[in-house]
């Protein structure tokens, strides 16, 4: 390992100051395992010539591809199974008990990475409720992982991480060596840049995703993450976390609403007034 705690540091606060992401003292190798590919492309002796080299001649598009590289994260086909149970046997029925059958859900699907997340919900939605009109926004601070969202292309070992066989069938035809969705899901979501610290996306939403996005936040970041979300949620409407978050003690204007072995949390307009 090159990077010199200097050069640590200086990630850490660039990455911090634009996307509020945490990299603790021992991500080092996160940091080098993600800026070696741009470091070889620039043909630079190693990770810490470059960081040292944006130290002395701050380049914003660097900086950008800097913060894009380290906040790229895991994702996964119907990761931790259980939201997508959740949402479609209690949290959209009970929306569609309060708002009618005819309402459209709009559901955001934040920090969405390529788009499994989005499609997971596209195909959990299509197969179990197939009459509900569904629109999805899913968003993410990096506009390349957009564009494989938005390409809606798969290589063989992604769609093997998670996808059951029988959707993959369904839901996706041959493209070469690679897999392709639908058109029909595709149409049902909408990629769009967005960073977390900033106003959401337009409109009112009945569901969001938030997945394994606040543990990466300091508590003052996910207090101010999660009264955002609550701010483009329709009453009644529901958030849905990773299976190591929580809102209590953080935002107790939602509802915790246990849902089998996991938990929803739902927006409770009369404790927020």
């Amino acid at each position: 390992m090159t990077l010199t705690p200097e050069s640590f540091s200086y990630v850490a606060d660039v990455v911090r100051q634009r996307s509020a992401i945490q990299l603790d003292l021992g991500k080092e190798y996160l940091v080098e395992s993600r800026l070696l590919p741009i470091v070889r492309e620039r043909g630079l002796a190693d990770v810490d010539a470059y960081v040292r080299g944006l130290r002395a001649r701050p380049d914003p598009a660097e900086l950008e591809l800097v913060v894009e590289a380290l906040t790229t994260n895991e994702t996964s086909w119907f990761r931790d199974a259980t939201p997508f149970t959740a949402l479609t046997q209690h949290v959209v029925p009970e929306i569609l008990a309060a708002r009618g059958a005819a309402t459209t859900l709009r559901v955001w699907s934040a920090a969405c990475s390529t788009g499994q997340e989005a499609y997971s919900v596209a195909m959990a939605l299509e197969d179990a409720l197939p009459n509900v009109r569904v629109q999805i926004t899913a968003t993410d601070i990096s506009e390349q992982v957009l564009a494989r969202g938005r390409a809606g292309r798969y290589t063989q070992l992604e769609v093997n991480r998670g996808l059951p066989a029988s959707m993959l069938v369904k839901h996706f035809t041959r493209s070469g060596t690679d897999w392709e969705i639908s058109q029909r899901l595709r149409s049902m979501v909408t990629f769009q840049r967005h960073n977390l610290l900033h106003a959401p996306p337009a409109g009112q939403f009945d569901v969001v995703f938030l997945r394994n996005v606040l543990i990466y936040f300091d508590l003052a970041t996910k207090r101010e993450v999660l009264r955002r979300a609550r701010s483009v949620v329709r009453p009644g409407g529901y958030l849905l976390l990773g299976a190591a978050e929580t809102t209590l003690g953080i935002d107790d204007d939602w509802e915790r609403v246990p849902v089998g072995r996991s938990s929803v949390y739902r927006h409770n307009a009369r404790r927020a007034a």
